[in-house]
């Protein structure tokens, strides 16, 4: 039996998506903090169970039967380590055969402060003992495309990334690799540098953004303060602000530049084009 942490999440639906093409629905568990919200899933046939990440007892009876288990990082900006450990220790009393965690690129030497808990959830499961396997998500290219209508409509894209590059991917492309490690063997033990086949900088981004438009659009690159307090000032939370602008610097620095092409190797497939993901966001 499979299971997916955060399964009405982006990524999470997509990774359901994914196995309901390779396994039976009864044995792909939705593991959800709240069955509500995963009621189309139910229909589908999926199992549905409360996984409540703060609820240790709600964990421990969601991985009931479970083999495989996806443990897609929480979305709390600080305070993720707790959680996760959670999980890992109901993975532990289930006596799953494989842990699978969506981590973050270069997690184990990136300057960046998002990889920090990133580091030491990859710590904690190792302590363990499970059978588990990395999976190091770059950059969500629907990050940099979720920025692009503020960017048509003041003409620029914001940032403190100078010219570093991204090689970001789709949801898509990493939830297409977590369900190949879920339902192939050979991957115990490995850890994987997932990222996209075609890096950016976010001039580049930028420029091609104005070119597909019609419309003036550049690259404002700022300093790291300043870009916080302008995401500040679009309505982020302060500390969520400040991560992102670290994350910047950190990209300006490589953190978020992969060229070893593991993502398209593990799905068979090259990644999906920045470019059309550029063309599928300004149709939308």
């Amino acid at each position: 039996m499979y299971a997916v942490t955060g399964a009405t999440g982006q990524l999470g639906r997509l990774v359901i998506e994914g196995l309901l093409d390779h396994v039976p629905a009864e044995h792909i568990v939705a593991a959800v903090r709240n069955p509500v919200k995963a009621q189309d899933l139910a229909k589908r046939g999926v199992l549905v169970r409360e996984a409540d990440y703060k609820r240790p007892e709600t964990l421990r009876t969601a991985l009931d039967g479970v083999d495989k288990l996806l443990l897609i990082s929480s979305t709390e900006v600080d305070g993720r380590l707790p959680l996760h450990r959670a999980v890992i220790e109901a993975a532990q009393s289930a006596g799953v055969s494989l842990l699978a965690y969506t981590s973050m690129l270069h997690a184990d030497t990136s300057a960046a402060k998002l990889a920090i808990e990133h580091r030491l959830t990859e710590q904690t499961i190792a302590s363990s003992g499970l059978p588990a396997v990395i999976l190091r998500n770059g950059w969500y290219i629907e990050n940099h495309m979720g920025a692009i209508p503020a960017a048509l409509e003041h003409g620029a894209f914001m940032g403190a990334a100078k010219q570093g590059r991204f090689a970001s991917a789709s949801r898509n492309d990493y939830a297409t690799a977590a369900v190949k490690v879920l339902t192939s063997e050979g991957h115990l033990g490995k850890t994987y540098e997932l990222a996209g086949d075609r890096a950016f900088t976010l001039s580049e981004l930028a420029a091609e953004v104005a070119r597909q438009s019609g419309r003036g659009v550049v690259y404002h690159d700022m300093e790291p303060q300043t870009y916080a307090k302008a995401l500040q000032d679009f309505g982020l939370p302060p500390d969520l602000a400040a991560l992102l602008a670290d994350a910047d610097v950190a990209a300006s620095q490589g953190a978020l530049f992969d060229d070893s092409g593991t993502l398209a190797h593990l799905m068979g497939r090259p990644t999906t084009p920045w470019e059309s993901l550029v063309a599928a966001a300004l149709r939308a």
